[in-house]
């Protein structure tokens, strides 16, 4: 019997698998063809800076004594800034921007701060010591008002006062928000816990779904928030499974995201021709598997890949383990998933989101788990742990049957299923 081997990153690492070939669906991820950066980075970047969309050049939009704030996202995020601020940098200097007049924020969002160490590695060190950096605030904000669905808009102060606004990001789909980069990086990565509660809310809302920005309530209160304040220019970028920049968009917070989230929608939703009994997937390594949390994302596009009774297997370190007090909170006191989803019905509160949603999931599929978690942690949120992808895909065989077919996605996080 001829086998394949797939390779799952892991961390800063990868573990080997080995697949017969007649159980193998198929292995689906950035379309190969497409994966394959032909031009050096700087020039993608200096193209969509040159050619904005729906805006001037960031360096007419600019003049001497403005204050600049640059949003950049936190080290959960894949988004290059240590390669996107440059340029950005560049734009403003040749403005006659000076150092001391540009801000540099952290989008935190829920997630804790930064450390020192974490922001050279994230921005560089050279960058880090040239501007001032801050991490963002929910307990420092201004209030600007509350959205049409009663959604109250307020914003880390310094991004407010800055009078210039620029946004960095990296598009992907999102599971709810439809996708990533855009105005997320000020809402909800600057924004209140206030904001970020009431806006998730959302979530359960059937049009709130990876992939859809239109007709996307979550992201239209968002996208409405923002507007109250006004964001000057992103620069979003698309990139492959080995963090290299494949495209980049640049201009008008929303006419740029849009263009930059059809270029995702043509990259990352893959053509299977019939769901999995068993889903082997990775987030796709460190930082997107730092904790449970952010693996999360990979499972919730992972889980569309597998039939009803089928077997997910993640694969994520998790080495910061569960990532949120109010996630693992929920989880280890529930008597079972659907104790989980009855409770959210009558109550929405951050992280218990996500218990939500992971509970959702497990009462249609089995969830085996490969990270550095405690098995007995695993089991308290109803997932069956395993030492090795290997040791989770023969038992999942043993379980289901020997005939099963298995799809292996290695960048969970970044594609999603067209069944045609």
């Amino acid at each position: 019997m001829y086998s394949s081997t797939v390779t799952l990153a892991y961390g800063t690492g990868t573990y080997d698998v080995n697949i017969p070939d007649s159980n193998l669906l198929g292995v689906y991820g950035v379309r190969e063809s497409e994966s394959v950066v032909t031009q050096d980075e700087s020039l993608i970047l200096r193209n969509a800076l040159n050619n904005p969309i729906g805006t001037a050049p960031l360096r007419e939009l600019v003049h001497p004594g403005v204050q600049v704030a640059i949003i950049t996202s936190d080290l959960t995020r894949p988004c290059p800034s240590d390669r996107l601020l440059p340029p950005v940098l560049e734009e403003l200097r040749a403005a006659g921007i000076p150092d001391k007049d540009i801000l540099i924020v952290l989008a935190l969002g829920v997630h804790r701060p930064m450390t020192e160490a974490e922001i050279d590695q994230t921005l560089s060190p050279e960058i880090h010591r040239r501007f001032r950096v801050l991490n963002h605030d929910p307990d420092n904000t201004v209030h600007l008002g509350e959205t049409r669905r009663g959604t109250p808009v307020d914003i880390f102060r310094p991004v407010v006062e800055a009078d210039i606004r620029i946004c960095l990001g990296a598009l992907e789909f999102h599971w709810f928000a439809g996708f990533s980069g855009g105005a997320k990086a000020i809402l909800p990565g600057c924004a209140s816990m206030a904001f970020v509660t009431k806006n998730h809310a959302m979530l359960v809302l059937p049009e709130a779904a990876g992939g859809r920005n239109e007709g996307n309530p979550l992201r239209a209160d968002l996208e409405e928030g923002v507007s109250m304040l006004g964001v000057d220019f992103i620069l979003n970028v698309v990139l492959d499974p080995e963090n290299r920049i494949q495209e980049a968009v640049a201009g008008d917070v929303i006419a740029a995201h849009r263009a930059g989230c059809e270029l995702i929608s043509r990259r990352r939703k893959v053509y299977v021709p019939r769901k999995g009994d068993i889903v082997l997937a990775s987030p796709g390594g460190y930082p997107k598997d730092i904790n449970l949390f952010q693996s999360h994302k990979g499972l919730e596009n992972a889980s569309h890949f597998v039939r009803q009774g089928g077997i997910l297997i993640l694969v994520a370190e998790c080495r910061e383990m569960i990532g949120n007090q109010n996630f693992e909170d929920w989880m280890l006191t529930s008597k079972s998933p659907q104790d989980i989803l009855e409770r959210m019905e009558g109550q929405f509160i951050l992280g218990g989101h996500k218990a939500a949603a992971l509970a959702a999931t497990e009462l249609r599929i089995q969830v085996y788990l490969v990270s550095a978690l405690p098995a007995d942690l695993a089991r308290r949120m109803y997932m069956q742990p395993f030492d090795t992808p290997q040791a989770a895909l023969d038992h999942a065989m043993e379980e289901l049957g020997l005939e099963s077919q298995v799809i292996v996605l290695p960048h969970a996080i970044s594609i999603l299923p067209d069944f045609g």
